[in-house]
């Protein structure tokens, strides 16, 4: 079952009246991982520590630290500042950001297509924001 998609999924949602009974039908297509989750493994993966990873977001790690105990919430540009200094993927960024029910990066948007192709050709923060700047584009931070 978890291989409908959200339109198949949005449609059934619409037509069902009992919302338990969807619920229990598509237990297994809804996203089980939360974001503290899909950061952690991404920490995993990209094999940095938290400091370096700091450092790279253009954060203190002392927020850093509490966006990973879940005491912080970060918004949607230190959400994707973090992706950066990670090595996300623009999938992964993306991912992230749904997750907490953000706008994903949208190619019709300047600013967004900016950070789009910094995340897909994995340029530095700096350099997106460098980017941005010269675009009269909001920095990410």
């Amino acid at each position: 079952m978890a291989d409908k998609t959200t339109g198949e999924l949005q449609q059934e949602l619409m037509e069902q009246p009992n919302i338990k009974a969807y619920l229990s039908k598509n237990r297994s297509c809804f996203m089980e991982e939360g974001i503290l989750e899909l950061l952690e493994s991404l920490r995993v993966r990209c094999g940095l520590s938290k400091a370096e990873i700091a450092r790279r977001s253009g954060m203190s790690e002392v927020y850093l630290h509490q966006v990973f105990s879940g005491r912080r919430s970060p918004s949607r540009d230190r959400l994707l500042a973090l992706c950066v200094g990670m090595g996300a993927s623009l999938e992964e960024a993306n991912q992230l950001l749904k997750q907490v029910a953000y706008a994903q990066l949208y190619p019709r948007l300047r600013r967004d297509a900016i950070i789009s192709h910094g995340l897909a050709h994995r340029r530095p923060l700096r350099e997106i924001n460098e980017v941005l700047f010269a675009e009269n584009e909001k920095t990410l931070s």
